[in-house]
């Protein structure tokens, strides 16, 4: 890395886990570019740290091409040494009832946007010879869980991808690093269920699970830890000489991907869906509409 604090870029910080780094890192001496949507919750960061603020929509190209000029301007034309990929959201809901439109966005956002956010800026890294790219995967980008298919699915692309980049950009300088979460504590869970009443109405077989949300929240949240072992982790991804390919967060995260590795799929489907209530033994879907008998997954 060319500087003792690089410049780092942020997508998605007014919330969660890349508000967190984001005033983390800042308040660690960092140069930190805090981007998002949202202006009012972009002015709260300014207001608790020393750091600079963009609004960036990862899925608009006229957004990023307007972000890559606003850099190339707060840095007199260097440009950024790190990349964070933060932006990104998942929805529960069950894949044969989820809307098309639904599952495009997610893709759209934690897919597609990240995709293009690495082209716009990656390019002058290459040119420099130096820097790195940061995607915030997911447990979920490892293990697929019932309800969830939508999301861990572009956390699995999210990935390959990142695996496919660490290789291509590797002979220019730059160095792409995957940051894992596992259960942390954030608005995440929130966003997630805000579209549940499309898959509680009286004709899905899904009604009888996703009404227990909240009590799906509470299992959530019981393992979780809050987030700063996740901006601890990006910073050792910064500072290192030569980074990690993927970080945990929290290692114990590694011990649970462990454990379900060690157990056949049969048992871990399982067990997965028998905690999402969804096992033939809870007995709790719902009967389809005209069926004379529950359905089962």
């Amino acid at each position: 890395m060319s500087r003792t604090h690089p410049i780092v870029l942020i997508t998605g910080a007014t919330s969660g886990i890349g508000r967190h780094a984001a005033l983390h890192l800042a308040r660690r001496g960092f140069r930190v570019i805090a981007t998002g949507r949202r202006q009012d919750a972009l002015n709260e960061l300014r207001d608790q740290a020393t750091l600079e603020t963009l609004i960036l929509d990862v899925t608009c190209a006229d957004s990023i091409a307007d972000g890559v000029a606003d850099v190339e301007r707060l840095t007199g034309g260097y440009g950024i040494d790190v990349l964070v990929n933060n932006a990104g959201y998942g929805s529960v809901g069950p894949l044969i009832e989820m809307p098309d439109a639904d599952v495009r966005g997610q893709f759209d956002t934690n897919v597609f946007g990240l995709l293009a956010v690495t082209r716009a800026f990656a390019p002058a890294m290459q040119r420099r010879g130096s820097g790195r790219v940061l995607n915030i995967s997911s447990l979920g980008g490892k293990v697929t869980f019932p309800l969830m298919g939508a999301y861990t699915a572009t956390k699995y692309a999210v990935e390959s991808m990142s695996d496919a980049l660490r290789m291509e950009l590797a002979p220019f300088g730059v160095h792409v690093v995957l940051i894992e979460p596992g259960l942390i504590r954030s608005r995440f869970f929130d966003t997630a269920t805000t579209g549940l009443p499309t898959y509680t109405r009286p004709d899905s077989a899904y009604r009888a699970v996703l009404a227990r949300s909240a009590s799906l929240r509470r299992l959530a949240d019981l393992p979780a830890v809050g987030p700063e072992c996740v901006s601890h982790a990006i910073e050792r991804a910064i500072v290192a000489r030569r980074p990690a390919e993927r970080y945990m967060a929290p290692l114990r995260t590694k011990l649970v991907l462990l454990l379900l590795r060690a157990f056949p799929t049969r048992v871990t489907d399982y067990a997965l869906g028998k905690a999402m209530g969804m096992s033939r033994a809870s007995a709790e879907l719902d009967q389809m509409p005209g069926d004379d008998a529950p359905s089962s997954l």
